[in-house]
């Protein structure tokens, strides 16, 4: 595929609004980190699972790529800085954000809109990409506040009311 088919492709994948999420792990004599996503995914209610993805070029690959756990922090819609921050190649220290230690050992943000604690379940090379699936081992939410989301390159609010 050419890199302009690529490009009119990756557009057209746009066209699908998201929410956005943040990965969060912390390795072995490592500090926490944490990854920007929109590839988060229900999978299966019994048992509880979820999907994310991760290209294999990211510089979190050999970290995710070897942990046992790691946390899926839905954004509220005003942590845009947050999701900017993480989303940066070389720049996922979770140093300054409100964070908690979860049950499974990996941060979970504090503010964040829902959260699911995860043990690997399975990885699935997929392209550019590793499919990350994870068991539900522990899940919060809250009733309040509304999710950051991602349409055509960019954040979008969610309308307010029923259509």
């Amino acid at each position: 595929m050419t890199d302009d088919v690529k490009r009119k492709f990756r557009n057209a994948l746009g066209h699908f609004a998201t929410g956005v999420a943040v990965i969060t792990t912390c390795g072995q004599g490592k500090s926490p980190i944490g990854i920007t996503v929109n590839s988060f995914s229900s999978v299966s209610l019994d048992p509880p699972l979820i999907l994310w993805s991760l290209d294999k070029k990211s510089d979190t690959f050999a970290l995710f790529n070897s942990v046992d756990h790691f946390t899926v922090n839905i954004l509220r819609e005003d942590h845009r800085e947050i999701s900017n921050q993480l989303a940066k190649q070389g720049d996922h220290s979770l140093e300054g954000l409100a964070i908690r230690k979860g049950s499974n050992g990996c941060p979970a943000l504090e503010q964040a809109l829902a959260h699911f604690e995860c043990d690997v379940y399975a990885r699935h090379e997929a392209g550019d990409h590793i499919i990350m699936l994870g068991r539900v081992t522990h899940f919060e939410y809250s009733e309040d506040g509304r999710p950051l989301l991602y349409h055509r390159g960019g954040y979008q609010g969610l309308a307010v009311g029923n259509l």
